[in-house]
């Protein structure tokens, strides 16, 4: 008997001869044309995102640039008594319509720190404590009405804000606490916190959200209960977005006008006392510039304001990021 071959053991088992094998796969290929009209495109799209990009810098730095040259001539010249040395010289007092200007502005400064500081201790744990609820612990139905509900604070127009806090707000928290002064840091902070939580809370529910679930399943395999799963390991791995929301939340609490404008006071006082009435350099510059003659003193000083307040975010805003690519970098190796 004639040994079977392997093409022969093959067409039997498998009920088929040789000849009617199955033919092999053809590969495709894009045509020249299409394949350099892709190639094209790819171009145009990446040259357009770049334009883009640049046009938004550009726009950045010529802000930067008109303002800072409107404030320049302080260097060389003394109107009025404004000077740069004279922003930062006794007395500490803002007083730019009087008979001798003063145009101190480290009251400003204090101000706006200390409501920006007040609005960040109420607004983070508040923010923070709702991201996390609502990434780990809410049922989905709940999810579905929890989100939208906060980050429509963020659609509020912020006139509106002060505007309740000013009516509301800060008549209880003058009867609770007894102020002297219904319009003072402490409310002015409280209102500023309103604006900024949905902010925080966006931004660090997106990240609390963005951890990976092999995280969750490794810890509560390891016996930790849903609180340490998402306190100590979820919490954590989030915490480079997390520290880029509150960055954001600070930079948009240092420069809010609107709400500070209506319930803060609008008196520079150089004070730490949360009672008292303060005045922020967004608000200044809000009042002020629209009545202030132009290239005098006053209005010099207002452009030096508008200067500091650019300078003092993009800082905090380098110093976030600095602070958050470390971050990143320890938690996971790699920036």
């Amino acid at each position: 008997m004639k040994p079977l071959g392997n093409r022969d053991f093959d067409s039997r088992r498998t009920g088929s001869s040789a000849d009617e094998a199955v033919p092999p796969v053809r590969k495709r290929h894009s045509a020249p044309g299409n394949l350099k009209w892709r190639r094209l495109l790819d171009r145009i799209a990446e040259k357009t995102i770049f334009s883009f990009a640049m046009a938004a810098i550009a726009i950045i730095v010529l802000i930067f640039v008109y303002v800072g040259r409107e404030a320049l001539p302080l260097l060389w010249e003394n109107s009025e008594g404004a000077t740069v040395a004279a922003t930062f010289s006794p007395p500490f007092t803002w007083q730019p319509v009087s008979g001798v200007p003063k145009y101190n502005v480290l009251p400003l400064l204090l101000g706006t720190f200390k409501v920006t500081l007040i609005a960040m201790l109420i607004a983070t744990p508040l923010a923070l404590a709702a991201a996390l609820f609502t990434a780990e612990f809410a049922p989905p139905a709940a999810r579905e009405w929890i989100k939208p509900a906060i980050e429509l604070l963020a659609g509020i127009p912020s006139v509106v804000i002060g505007f309740f806090v000013l009516i509301v707000l800060a008549s209880w928290l003058q009867a609770v606490f007894g102020f002297d002064f219904r319009l003072n840091a402490l409310t002015a902070g409280i209102g500023l916190g309103l604006a900024v939580i949905p902010i925080i809370y966006t931004i660090s529910e997106d990240a609390l959200t963005a951890v990976p679930r092999s995280y969750r399943e490794a810890s509560l395999a390891l016996g930790a209960s849903k609180t340490q799963t998402a306190v100590q390991v979820v919490f954590p791995a989030a915490m480079p977005g997390i520290a880029a929301a509150l960055v954001l939340g600070f930079g948009r609490a240092i420069g809010e006008t609107m709400i500070v404008l209506l319930v803060s006071g609008n008196a520079a006082t150089f004070s730490l006392s949360l009672a008292d009435p303060v005045r922020t350099m967004s608000a200044t510059v809000a009042s002020e510039l629209g009545e202030v003659v132009f290239g005098s003193g006053h209005y010099r000083i207002l452009f030096f304001i508008g200067t500091l307040l650019f300078l003092i975010t993009s800082v905090l805003n380098w110093l976030g990021d600095r602070f958050n690519r470390n971050l990143r970098a320890r938690l996971f190796g790699s920036a």
